[in-house]
């Protein structure tokens, strides 16, 4: 089912900074295939800790989406290890010394990719998991008129403060470590990515996940044996990419860009997209509260909350087969309507 890994190289690319990521390039993966008329594309940005490979969870046969009637684009954000990143970027702009990338910047990438590699001029439905999720606002607000339809779940069109303040606890945890060096590490920080990993661990489930032992219907005996998990995983990342991701998700604002000048309602009001909004009720990143003031303002806009004690990753798949099928059967009315 899935095509191999391609690469679309943008060349120099100037970014909303002013600042120039050289030799830039966006790598991607595309299931299924176009139609005649070209409107059957679904865009599967990708989410903080993901890339193509995790992305296939939220697809399949007898899916919503499903490569036999859709033409997925899977895109990874630049800092994912996979697009550039820190770690693999041109000599220059190596390691720390990668500059920041905003939202903005990857969509408005992706887009070339769409246009000019992909010869895509409508998407009928850009969805995704958190960071994937906010790149589907910014698709909706950078181009209304070339997307159909948007479904963000457990993300926001802004980066609240709360979420904020949260990032800079685990930015502060990995960069404590004697061995950052500022970014010039010669070996891993492992204590510190450790550190990232267990104190992230706290924000990823809620308060009744933890009350309720939740834990152990994922194989974990103990709070403990989750939290090792959860530093061993993050031993898998370059610290460096783990940062720049951590700052693209910090300065993540629909309005931010020349086009709005910092007006986030008319940002929201200029969406046209239908949209289903889709929060947990115990996030800790992306709280209801975030998505209710947007849909007050989007013109075609539905807030739908998922119930559950999961928190944020309750969209991680296998997590929990109930919002699976609560969020299929919301991509099916969103595809089926933006079909008609």
């Amino acid at each position: 089912m899935p095509n191999d890994i391609q690469r679309y190289q943008l060349g120099d690319v100037e970014l909303l900074s002013g600042k120039i990521l050289p030799s830039a390039e966006l790598a991607y993966c595309t299931y299924g295939d176009l139609n005649l008329v070209k409107g059957n594309v679904v865009l599967l940005p990708t989410f903080y800790t993901g890339s193509h490979l995790r992305n296939k969870g939220f697809f399949g046969a007898d899916r919503a989406i499903d490569p036999s009637r859709h033409f997925i684009v899977s895109v990874n954000m630049f800092g994912n290890g996979w697009s550039s990143s820190p770690s693999n970027a041109a000599p220059a702009v190596r390691g720390p010394h990668f500059p920041e990338i905003s939202l903005y910047d990857n969509v408005k990438c992706q887009h070339r990719l769409l246009t000019e590699e992909l010869g895509i001029e409508r998407i009928r439905l850009v969805t995704g998991w958190s960071m994937a999720g906010c790149q589907a606002y910014h698709w909706a607000a950078q181009y209304p008129d070339m997307v159909d339809a948007i479904l963000p779940f457990c993300a926001s069109a802004r980066t609240s403060t709360h979420n904020f303040v949260f990032l800079e606890g685990v930015k502060a945890a990995l960069i404590a470590d004697h061995t950052w060096e500022g970014g010039h590490y010669t070996s891993p920080p492992i204590a510190g990515l450790k550190a990232f990993g267990r104190v992230y661990a706290g924000w990823a489930f809620s308060q009744t996940f933890y009350r309720e032992g939740l834990f152990q219907t994922l194989g974990f005996d103990t709070v403990e044996a989750l939290l090792c998990s959860w530093e061993e995983d993050h031993l898998n990342w370059d610290a460096n990419n783990l940062l720049v991701k951590l700052r693209t998700w910090q300065s993540a604002n629909i309005s931010a860009n020349p086009a709005y000048g910092g007006d986030f309602q008319r940002a929201l009001n200029n969406i046209k997209a239908k949209a289903i909004l889709m929060p947990c009720s115990t996030d800790l990143y992306f709280p209801p509260e975030d998505n209710e003031i947007e849909a007050r303002h989007m013109p075609n806009a539905e807030l739908r909350t998922y119930h559950s004690p999961w928190g944020h990753c309750v969209a991680s798949p296998e997590n929990d087969p109930e919002f699976t099928r609560f969020l299929d059967r919301a991509l099916s009315e969103l595809l089926q309507l933006a079909h008609s």
